[in-house]
């Protein structure tokens, strides 16, 4: 990085505000989980992501695991996740080995996540439900929650093709069905490349339409320059297809190569989008800087904050 870049980069860091510094948990505790999936070759988000609460969340028992490689299909403009050429192939053992890290680190809750896999004839759905089986065989107590890619096959299978993805998640009858909007519909184009608002939407009404007990679930994260009033629209987006949970969280730039942030949001405001999300019905909100969409995810009752 040349020294121009590195003042950039300094700079920025030290313009981040004060409540979006914290400490990042027991070292102990996050080289355990680090150790046990290194040994294994699987991946998580937490680490991919450099999510800020993956201490906090290993404490707890819990983790999210990135299936079928950590390179994705997409280049989603705000992403950590590597991207930008071929995927490797599907780790067939890969179910085996999350289960048996689940296993090994006693967790009680589970969340997949998977890079998109657009070259996949079934973008991954399949072994979404492999994972899933082989984490109950080990860990039948441990609850599973996915959060997905829209799985949108492209115009050749249309929407009945991503709906039979959606089907095979559903039937495995997950503790939640999560999937992130990310952000507010006039952002998606040059946020979310390769994605669509309404096909996101529409995945989480598939969902509810296949079986209605099963909770939703969908994340938001604010600072690419979106109003409140567009906020408070994407929750009532929300909410018009049946979403029950919600997170809302801080976007901060992974590096120069990522959109910058346009705004930081302060505590009092995610408070009081927390506040406006119970009262269009949301039933378990998470509503903070630094929320992400895993954060508390096995709690059954949530506020907002921290």
């Amino acid at each position: 990085m040349v020294s121009s870049q590195q003042a950039e980069l300094k700079s920025e860091i030290m313009a981040m505000p004060s409540w979006l510094r914290r400490p990042i948990g027991k070292a102990s505790e996050i080289s355990t989980v680090q150790r046990i999936i290194k040994q294994r070759q699987i991946h998580t988000i937490c680490e991919e992501g450099r999510c800020p609460n993956r201490g906090e969340c290993y404490a707890q028992k819990t983790a999210t695991f990135l299936l079928m490689g950590p390179t994705c299909t997409r280049s989603c403009a705000f992403c950590q996740v590597d991207k930008g050429h071929a995927p490797m192939p599907i780790d067939l053992e890969e179910p085996q080995k999350v289960a048996e890290a689940v296993q090994l680190l006693g967790l009680h809750y589970v969340v997949l996540t998977s890079v998109a896999r657009d070259d996949l004839p079934d973008q991954g759905a399949g072994h979404f439900v492999k994972t899933i089986a082989t984490i109950r065989q080990f860990s039948p107590e441990t609850q599973i929650e996915v959060l997905t890619p829209d799985f949108w096959g492209g115009a050749a299978s249309g929407e009945s093709g991503q709906r039979q993805r959606i089907a095979t998640i559903v039937e495995a009858k997950v503790a939640c069905f999560n999937h992130n909007i990310e952000t507010v519909r006039r952002l998606t184009g040059p946020v979310r490349r390769g994605a669509k608002y309404d096909r996101s939407l529409r995945v989480l009404a598939m969902v509810k339409e296949l079986d209605s007990t099963i909770p939703t679930k969908s994340g938001l994260m604010l600072g690419h320059g979106e109003t409140t009033d567009e906020v408070v629209q994407a929750m009532a987006d929300l909410r018009a297809v049946g979403c029950d949970r919600l997170t809302i969280g801080q976007y901060m730039r992974p590096s120069l190569e990522h959109l910058p942030v346009q705004k930081y949001w302060t505590p009092e405001e995610f408070e009081q989008l927390g506040s406006t999300a119970r009262e269009m019905g949301f039933s378990h909100v998470r509503s903070g800087p630094l929320v992400r969409s895993s954060y508390h995810a096995g709690e059954q009752g949530v506020g907002s904050g921290e």
